[in-house]
């Protein structure tokens, strides 16, 4: 696991060790791992754009598989975009080669919406379609998406990806994406009883909660190889809202939350995006579902966010 301290890997390395066992996953990170993972299973500081050292701990460490998260995401790499393009496409290209060089089993590699551009359809933005990013995350993204292809048509590798909507999980903070004011609108219904939004109010994004994609994750990680037909990356939904109903679903629970907006430099990156994803390729495929919805997460989200507040 490659970005085991980052929003997805924080919660996908625990769950992976679930299912193959503490000592089977290792996992590394430029900065220190929560003490969960780092105190029950294999860590160690690694930066995936070392290939030397990052080939020596793979044969070091007998590795199969490797889950490559680490990435610039959208709001940081519009502040930074070359060093954004630099470490998004260097750890690609470092995993890929190292599996070309090793022959490793399986490589994990996230995508997202992004990829998508002002001129794609924006409702039921279908599997395959205009792709013409705006952003340096989208423009790094799609090139990884070639890359990806190109690896697995010309060298035989099995990878798979997933292009993620935004992500929402209490167990992280926040980390420079576009779409997270939705995990921080949580935070904030509960510490201050109001939030201001970054995007306007109804600007609809797709978004899954974390358990949700962790669980497509695994899924598409453990499905037969035959039934692998997309290798660029596959598009999954989740769910799509906007700010305003967002605040609608945490009003319910609770009743004086009250949301501004002034919107920022991110909303011309959500503006680009799409508002919702067919992922009928997916559920196809490999049987893509979801157990979530707007209400039941944010019944789970705000419980959640309490008991971390004490």
């Amino acid at each position: 696991m490659i970005g085991c301290s980052g929003q997805i890997g924080s919660e996908l390395t625990i769950e992976l060790r679930n299912i193959y066992g503490n000592e089977n996953v290792f996992a590394t990170d430029l900065k220190e791992a929560p003490a969960e993972i780092r105190d029950n299973g294999p860590f160690q500081i690694l930066d995936v754009l070392d290939e030397k050292r990052l080939q020596h701990y793979a044969i070091r460490n007998k590795i199969t598989q490797v889950y490559n998260l680490a990435a610039v995401l959208s709001g940081n790499a519009e502040r930074m975009p070359m060093q954004a393009w630099n470490i998004n496409m260097s750890a690609l290209i470092n995993t890929l080669e190292l599996a070309r060089e090793l022959g490793l089993n399986k490589i994990f590699w996230p995508s997202s919406i992004a990829v998508f551009g002002p001129t794609t359809p924006r409702f039921g933005t279908p599997q395959l379609s205009v792709m013409e990013p705006n952003t340096m995350y989208g423009i790094s993204k799609l090139a990884g998406e070639r890359w990806c292809e190109y690896y697995h048509q010309r060298y035989n590798i099995d990878i798979r990806s997933l292009r993620y909507p935004g992500l929402i999980s209490y167990k992280t903070e926040p980390g420079g994406g576009t779409t997270d004011y939705a995990v921080e609108i949580y935070y904030e219904a509960i510490k201050n009883g109001s939030y201001e939004s970054f995007l306007k109010e109804e600007t609809t994004l797709p978004m899954m909660f974390m358990p949700d994609a962790i669980k497509a994750t695994i899924d598409l990680m453990e499905a037969d190889a035959d039934k692998i037909k997309v290798r660029s990356s596959y598009n999954v939904g989740g769910m799509s809202f906007n700010p305003q109903e967002i605040a609608d679903a945490i009003r319910k629970h609770i009743p004086g939350f009250e949301i501004t907006f002034k919107h920022d430099f991110r909303q011309a990156i959500a503006d680009s995006w799409p508002a919702s994803i067919d992922d009928s390729v997916a559920r196809a495929d490999w049987n893509l579902s979801y157990k979530y919805n707007l209400e039941s997460m944010t019944q789970v989200m705000l419980d959640e966010i309490r008991k971390k507040a004490g």
